[in-house]
């Protein structure tokens, strides 16, 4: 206690009290970061140096900052409070934990909240206006999955796997996680994903994010899959969920039989799917069937392609094969977001850091979370221009939040 007179310096600010995240607080406020901690009991009973929120920030920091290390990214985070103009409490530097430190505070942590996180903030982005996001009257939404190399330890590589040679043997040079996700197509905002080992298919993983598709804020949906995702069971479950499906089925020897019940006035056809242990044919799902070829010049190597379709639109006036068709090429969209996901965001051959199976899942989620929040202020910025989001730059955008988390630190997380 201070003597008569003495006036107390002020104490070092803790590094908790002062660390920002730039401009993902707009998608991710520290209101709805400590409900999920709540939700998932994660809330704390004692101040530590790194709280559970501050580790939210962090880990999202981590994922922007993929090519980073550790103490760098978190010096990253409060360099901004050392520079000229700051408050003057921002000169008494807080005290930075040792990288061990920050190790214990994402397993204290683990994957729950980030999850969570994710399941509250995703939502459709698309307004009526947003250029290619809708189809008369129904939202685009798209279907797909890829891998991710993840650190090469024993604990990663029993819970995930690896690619295998062509003799079976697991050759692959990382482990690899496997990330299906459910995509916004005008605004290539991944609302749903869910993970899995590498052995785990896209079918499987696809099959867990039916649940909401069809209902609430993704009511009135048309579901675009690309022709892995074809098969009776998957079918049946994606279509009990109310929404629309268009997806492009396998041609040649290991296609699907698609008869040909009724042939349409748009040349388009009534068919049947049916599963694979229904051997006497006894219970079909009624499908239509779309097909047709590309003939441009400028894709030489798809010449004499046939494509065919299939979709849960029976009636052609609703949607005229040519219609749909030409709208296929909207699928497309999910690639291109999961490619800025794993290219541009992670980096191009860059492993993800964690050396644990519940890092891992922790780093997935905050890249997933970072790219939502991304292609949020892309959204944002396009309707302000009245631009399609497709004509924005999300590397461009992606420097641009970089250098806005580097020189903005104002809030207590």
């Amino acid at each position: 206690m201070p003597r008569a007179g003495q006036v107390k310096p002020p104490a070092p600010e803790r590094l908790g009290d002062r660390v920002a995240i730039g401009a993902l607080t707009a998608t991710f406020p520290p209101e709805l970061v400590d409900q999920v901690l709540a939700q998932t009991g994660r809330t704390e009973q004692r101040r530590r140096l790194l709280p559970a929120r501050m580790v939210v920030y962090y880990l999202l920091a981590l994922a922007l900052f993929a090519d980073v290390a550790y103490l760098e990214v978190l010096r990253l985070l409060v360099e901004a409070l050392r520079r000229p103009g700051r408050h003057r409490r921002a000169a008494l530097a807080p005290r930075l934990p040792v990288k061990s430190a920050l190790v214990q505070a994402r397993a204290r942590l683990g994957p729950e909240p980030l999850q969570a996180l994710f399941v509250a903030a995703a939502r459709p982005l698309a307004t009526s206006a947003t250029a290619g996001a809708w189809y008369r009257g129904l939202r685009l939404v798209a279907v797909d999955g890829t891998t991710l190399d993840v650190a090469d330890t024993p604990a990663n590589d029993a819970a995930f796997g690896r690619a295998k040679s062509g003799r079976g043997e697991g050759t692959g040079a990382f482990p690899q996680v496997r990330v299906v996700g459910l995509t916004e197509c005008g605004t290539h905002a991944t609302i749903k994903a869910t993970m899995g080992s590498y052995a785990t298919g896209e079918t499987t993983l696809a099959g867990r994010l039916l649940g909401e598709v069809g209902q609430g804020a993704l009511a009135g949906v048309l579901l675009l899959a690309d022709r892995l995702f074809v098969g009776f069971e998957l079918w049946r479950a994606a279509a009990a969920t109310g929404a629309d499906l268009l997806w492009r089925a396998k041609t040649g020897k290991t296609a699907p039989k698609l008869p040909v019940d009724q042939v349409l006035a748009d040349g388009s056809w009534l068919s049947r799917l049916y599963a694979a242990s229904d051997r006497r044919k006894r219970d079909p799902i009624v499908v239509r069937v779309v097909e047709y070829a590309i003939h441009d010049p400028g894709r030489p190597q798809a010449k004499g392609v046939t494509y065919r379709l299939v979709t849960t639109i029976l009636d052609p006036a609703q949607a005229p094969a040519a219609e749909l068709a030409a709208l296929y090429h909207q699928r497309w969209e999910v690639e291109t977001a999961l490619d800025e996901l794993k290219t541009h965001q992670r980096g191009a051959q860059v492993v993800l850091r964690s050396k644990s199976p519940k890092g891992v899942a922790q780093e997935v989620w905050a890249h997933l979370l970072v790219h939502y929040a991304i292609r949020k202020l892309m959204h944002q910025a396009a309707r302000e221009q009245d631009l399609d989001p497709d004509r924005l730059s999300f590397t461009g955008t992606l420097r641009i939040v970089r250098r806005h988390l580097a020189s903005h630190a104002a809030f207590s997380p």
